[in-house]
């Protein structure tokens, strides 16, 4: 009656400059989202004021977290545009 589950495909784990890469990448899509966020907020109608206020304490708290992950891995400014070109190709 049990099955075993089995793994068809083996998971890679990803590099140090792949993971810093997509910490950079979420960064610059939190910043997004707060932006977002904050402007819909400012233009927003009664019914949906609550609504934007959550979702600016949530995207702050998500880029804290992030920028807190970015310093733990040693990442800085120089580091953080290097990385978001490479993983691009806008290089």
């Amino acid at each position: 009656m049990y099955e075993n589950y089995q793994k068809e495909i083996t998971v890679q784990d990803k590099t140090e400059d792949e993971k810093k890469a997509e910490i950079i990448i979420s960064l610059i899509k939190a910043k997004k989202e707060l932006n977002l966020a904050t402007k819909n907020f400012e233009t927003a109608e009664d019914g949906l004021i609550d609504y934007y206020t959550y979702q600016i304490k949530a995207s702050k708290s998500k880029l804290d977290y992030l920028v807190s992950k970015a310093r733990d891995k040693g990442l800085s400014l120089n580091m953080i545009e290097e990385i978001y070109f490479k993983k691009n190709q806008v290089v």
